[in-house]
């Protein structure tokens, strides 16, 4: 299929300063070390050693442990890319023959399955997550070859799927893994042997085409009912209804997510449009009716899985982090096919207040899941022990299951992959840091621009073009929706208003050409869908990207947020991407023993003593000042009127 957008090759982007350049210097400097420490201080890395060593052995961890190495793999390869370390090697490639000498000799590999003491292989495809680690080591195979590092994952990649594809192949076993995974991966390694111009080595007998039949037949198996019976059903593993005949994403979120990219991707390769369409129709629903205001997806702890529409409670969310960044890649695979910015518009709200709420400001601990609405201040985790998984009131260091941890690592370490892409005469910018872009584009000619810019804190975005921008070439701005109808662009001569989702620079341009894109971040009072029960009557605040949140800790001694009103009438910006708001001390008294309902329960409202109004910061950088109650949503004072409209997270969707 031809596509309106293409991905730019890694060696293209740079970032190199900015918001996104600390997040990644936080990577390479902290996150991954972190994790490296725990895989190895549990015995997840020491699990193939076992294999290796062979015999019977106590598997550390859960079943799909493994998966975590290949997700801390996939992040060091990234990291190698783009600030090779000769320490960081040395660990990358220690660790990839670890990996290797655990592969049995028919390509399999797995250290919870197949082996003395364990149970047999592909017993137990609902839970095993055998071909969802599987996928996973196809990512970071991938990832080495993108990022063109020196590295034994491609063969042993290549090995396990030519065992996956005659197991599970056209004239194999009809099933599925219950965690769908490899097929975007078998597709993702496909692409990278493509662009890279790779062949498989020695030790793989199958073709990168094979890659591709395998992607497809687990895509179209999906929906059929091969799973076994399950408490949640078959919703859950996305088993109940296939992919082309699915209206809305469903189940176990992160699963129904993947198995969504993976669509996509099989659906390029294919140009098969109406499985495009049937994705698609599915992310216009979900976003529309099960999608919180941070872009997180997943409502249920008990499944971690989307809830029906418009069930959205704030102080209920799941909306898992491993959700959040699925949810990105599905985004960016939807963009690159339709070119339509809303996808960006998603993958900016998610990666600004969903994904990266996760890893603390140290990059020592992190989110499970994201809470919008915390109602009592939580305990301090202890820093040398895992937590359990559903942790929300305060970042823990690790988990029992921790998926999301390395999913943050290399997600950021890759993060720039995201922001920008090529049409046959175009380059599209469509998120926003400080980076530097030489790409050539389909027609042949290169283009290369340097972009500088405080966002997401400051609205000015300035581009300069560093090399003559050709007749018949251009440089496409996306115009975030938040900021459309106010955004202003200067070429140091004069200004022009900018209208519709993009603004574009056309050639012919001289080489130093500055360009200034202003995009205007007062903060914005945002009113729920009123069919999301649990926030009717309620509102949230807004600026530039940035979801705000209100902590205990910007109030009074003793003041929770659980006890305050807000005048959005009275909202003022506020230093740090945040913004100020009067506040009212809301007070409801009901007797112990009687109901908390009535006729007319009495309200008593006062103004805070001091301070008069509360601070709303950035929604990502709560509890990292400590234990506290927190809320994105509140209570808008009595009196004030329900809108007769409500602000949209996308805009033109029913």
């Amino acid at each position: 299929m031809t596509t309106p957008l293409r991905p730019l090759e890694p060696h293209e982007l740079t970032i190199d300063g900015g918001f996104w350049g600390d997040y990644q210097e936080l990577n390479q400097r902290a996150i991954i070390q972190h994790c490296l420490h725990w895989v190895e201080r549990i015995g997840w890395a020491g699990n193939f050693d076992a294999v290796a060593r062979g015999g019977p052995y106590a598997h550390a961890g859960v079943e799909f442990v493994d998966s975590e190495v290949y997700k801390l793999l996939e992040a060091m390869a990234w990291e190698l890319r783009r600030a090779p370390e000769p320490g960081l090697s040395t660990q990358y490639k220690d660790l990839v023959a670890r990996v290797a000498a655990a592969q049995d000799d028919d390509g399999y590999l797995h250290t919870a399955f197949g082996h003395p003491g364990q149970r047999a292989r592909y017993s137990d495809l609902e839970w095993g997550h055998e071909l969802y680690c599987f996928g996973h080591l196809f990512q970071a195979a991938a990832a080495a070859l993108r990022a063109g590092i020196e590295s034994d994952l491609p063969r042993v990649a290549l090995t396990l799927a030519d065992h996956v594809h005659a197991e599970f192949g056209p004239a194999g076993r009809n099933a599925v893994c219950g965690h769908p995974e490899i097929e975007l991966a078998l597709v993702e390694l496909h692409r990278a042997l493509a662009s890279t111009g790779s062949t498989p080595s020695t030790g793989s007998t199958g073709s990168t085409g094979e890659l591709l039949e395998l992607a497809r037949c687990f895509v179209d198996r999906r929906g059929h009912g091969t799973l076994g019976e399950i408490e949640f059903g078959a919703a859950y593993f996305q088993d109940d209804v296939p992919v082309r005949d699915a209206d809305t994403l469903r189940g176990h979120a992160v699963r129904a997510l993947y198995l969504a990219a993976g669509a996509v991707d099989v659906a390029v390769e294919d140009d098969d449009e109406q499985l495009l369409e049937a994705v698609s129709r599915q992310w216009e629903h979900t976003v529309a009716r099960r999608t919180y205001l941070t872009g997180g997806m997943g409502a249920h702890h008990q499944d971690e899985a989307f809830g029906e529409d418009f069930e959205l409670p704030p102080d209920r969310a799941y909306a898992e982090t491993c959700a959040g960044i699925a949810s990105v890649m599905l985004s960016w695979r939807l963009l690159l096919a339709t070119g339509d910015p809303r996808h960006a518009d998603l993958i900016e709200r998610t990666l600004y207040n969903n994904v990266i709420s996760s890893p603390r400001a140290d990059g020592k601990a992190f989110f499970y899941v994201n809470t919008l609405h915390q109602r009592v201040a939580g305990t301090v985790p202890d820093e040398d022990r895992h937590s359990a998984r559903a942790l929300a009131s305060l970042r823990a260091p690790w988990f029992e299951v921790s998926c999301c941890p390395t999913n943050v690592a290399r997600t950021l370490a890759n993060v720039g992959l995201y922001f920008a892409s090529t049409s046959d005469h175009a380059l599209h910018l469509h998120q926003y840091g400080d980076m530097t872009i030489e790409a050539q584009l389909a027609g042949g000619a290169e283009v290369a621009v340097q972009v500088r810019t405080g966002y997401p804190y400051e609205p000015s975005v300035s581009v300069t073009l560093l090399r003559d921008l050709d007749a018949g070439t251009s440089v496409s701005l996306r115009i975030p929706a938040w900021a459309r109808g106010t955004a202003v662009l200067s070429d140091g001569l004069e200004q022009v208003e900018v209208t519709g989702d993009a603004v574009v620079i056309k050639g012919p341009r001289p080489a130093g050409s500055p360009y200034v894109l202003q995009l205007p971040m007062p903060p914005r009072v945002t009113h729920p869908d009123p069919r999301i029960d649990a926030v009717r009557g309620q509102v949230a605040l807004e600026r530039g990207p940035f979801v705000l949140a209100v902590e205990d800790v910007d109030l009074p001694d003793g003041v929770t947020v659980n006890d305050i009103a807000v005048d959005p009438a009275g909202v003022v910006a506020a230093e740090g991407g945040g913004a100020t708001v009067p506040v009212q001390l809301t007070k409801v008294t009901v007797p112990d023993g009687e109901l908390p309902y009535g006729d007319e329960l009495p309200v008593d409202r006062a103004p805070l003593d001091d301070p008069s109004v509360a601070t709303f910061r950035p929604y990502h950088q709560w509890a990292n000042r400590g234990p506290s109650t927190m809320r994105v949503w509140t209570p808008a004072h009595a009196g004030d009127q329900e809108p007769d409209s409500f602000q949209r997270l996308t805009t033109g969707m029913e």
